[in-house]
């Protein structure tokens, strides 16, 4: 249902509110998904680890973590700025890390601000999955994370639901070979399906803004 009043985002008994193109509304809450897949389950235990990793930590280094919290700057659903607090600062950077396949750190690091990309072009066919991207190489100690949706409708103009499909080497040169890792993860794509993606530069633990795209699989 929609309607007009204060901005809100979140639920409330039966009653959920968020908003889309067309302004703010109300919907039936509904029981998030919990599939229990492998790399839910790889994310939990990341969280997990991390919580037992940050009772662990000093003062000091906690108080290392809060300092660069305030430095780490997000917008929410109703597009209102915060900083992180050092717990959340902490389990962003390691879990990047993670990720990327790096060490993770118990003393905060210096704040770094990757780079996006500047254009991603793709080629989508049943037997290829291509990503094309500048700059290329990736600068030096860069790396891609490459985020996708499971197929859609190729009307579809929206997606939430983006996973992390793949990690490419350091200062990678473009374009990315994506098949193998997205048919072993949604299966084969199917002429006419879209396929929403999230291009995100990662660099000693931190991420750049997204540049999103999609393609619809091709003949």
């Amino acid at each position: 249902m929609k309607y007009l009043g204060v901005p809100q985002s979140g639920s409330i008994d039966s009653r959920t509110a968020s908003r889309n193109t067309f302004g703010q509304y109300y919907r039936n809450r509904s029981t998030p998904v919990n599939p229990g897949s492998s790399p839910q389950g790889v994310v939990r235990a990341r969280m997990s680890a991390n919580s037992s990793a940050w009772r662990a930590l000093t003062d000091a280094q906690r108080a290392g973590w809060e300092s660069l919290g305030l430095a780490m700057v997000r917008t929410d659903a109703l597009g209102q700025s915060y900083a992180l607090n050092g717990f959340q600062a902490y389990c962003s950077v390691n879990n990047n890390k993670v990720a990327a396949g790096d060490a993770v750190v118990s003393d905060a690091p210096a704040l770094v601000t990757p780079d996006a990309l500047l254009t991603a072009t793709i080629t989508l066919t049943a037997a290829s999955f291509s990503i094309a991207y500048t700059p290329t190489p990736l600068g030096a100690g860069v790396r891609l994370f490459i985020f996708t949706s499971p197929q859609r409708s190729a009307g579809r103009s929206y997606e939430g639901d983006l996973r992390l499909l793949a990690v490419t080497a350091a200062a990678a040169a473009s374009p990315h070979n994506a098949l193998a890792a997205y048919t072993a993860r949604f299966g084969v794509p199917v002429v006419s399906n879209k396929i929403f993606l999230s291009l995100v530069c990662y660099e000693g633990g931190f991420q750049s803004g997204p540049l999103s795209t999609s393609a619809v699989v091709s003949a």
